[in-house]
């Protein structure tokens, strides 16, 4: 007797994320350098933009990949890319989150890769950001807890630390039980603080932290919203309140 076929439902939102995604490359024109996002909404746009680059809509373009799964899916794909250190300053990125609140603050890290793409999103002109509607929050912490990437070394401090913050700390584990480490080779913890009241408290208090690398909160960085749902898309420029000068 056969094993019983095991098959896993479909994705009812693919659909979307492949929308938001392909939308967003509009950003894109030739001579530009972009960085590449990582996710399954972002993916889209990967492959969105080497088809144009294939079909000669866009030339000159060079890519700059924020994890290694998309650093290898854009080699395959034929996409140029610069090399790690960075030489030149990226104009656009496009990237996926995964909550988003009315200022453009965003949680991102549920692909493990927030350190790499805080780097990009640091050092890019424009931040555009895709997601499905589910993403949207009236307050970050509301549907989402805060990755954030710790080393090993010190790793109980940390937990306890966070704790005093507050927080519910959870070891990211791989199907195979074991913490999921970062390209970086480090640890990530998803920390469920509840709704966050003030952002930038937060985010400083684990800025001043030796041990903690990087956490998931993206504040003032992006600049552009791309929105798919069951209306459509949406496109949204950031709120000119929240506006904040980038240092390339």
């Amino acid at each position: 007797m056969s094993a019983p076929t095991v098959r896993t439902a479909p994705d009812p939102y693919a659909h979307f994320k492949r929308a938001a995604g392909e939308y967003a490359v509009r950003f894109v024109e030739s001579g530009m350098v972009v960085g590449l996002g990582t996710g399954s909404t972002a993916i889209h746009a990967v492959r969105r933009l080497a088809a144009l680059l294939q079909e000669g809509v866009l030339r000159d373009v060079v890519g700059f990949a924020t994890s290694t799964a998309t650093l290898r899916e854009a080699e395959a794909l034929g996409i140029p890319l610069l090399p790690e250190d960075l030489p030149r300053a990226i104009d656009v990125t496009i990237d996926g989150a995964d909550e988003v609140d009315p200022a453009f603050n965003v949680i991102k890290g549920g692909g493990g890769a927030l350190l790499r793409e805080k780097i990009v999103a640091q050092a890019s002109g424009r931040f555009v950001v895709v997601v499905d509607e589910r993403k949207l929050s009236s307050q970050l912490g509301m549907s989402w807890p805060v990755p954030i990437e710790v080393m090993h070394y010190g790793f109980a401090s940390q937990v306890r630390f966070l704790e005093a913050l507050g927080g519910q700390v959870h070891l990211r584990l791989t199907t195979d039980g074991r913490p999921f480490v970062t390209d970086n080779g480090n640890w990530i913890v998803d920390v469920n603080f509840g709704p966050i009241r003030d952002l930038d408290v937060l985010a400083r208090q684990l800025e001043g932290r030796a041990g903690i690398v990087e956490h998931g909160l993206f504040l003032h960085l992006a600049t552009d919203l791309v929105i798919a749902g069951v209306d459509g898309i949406r496109y949204l420029p950031r709120p000119q309140s929240t506006a904040v000068p980038a240092s390339r």
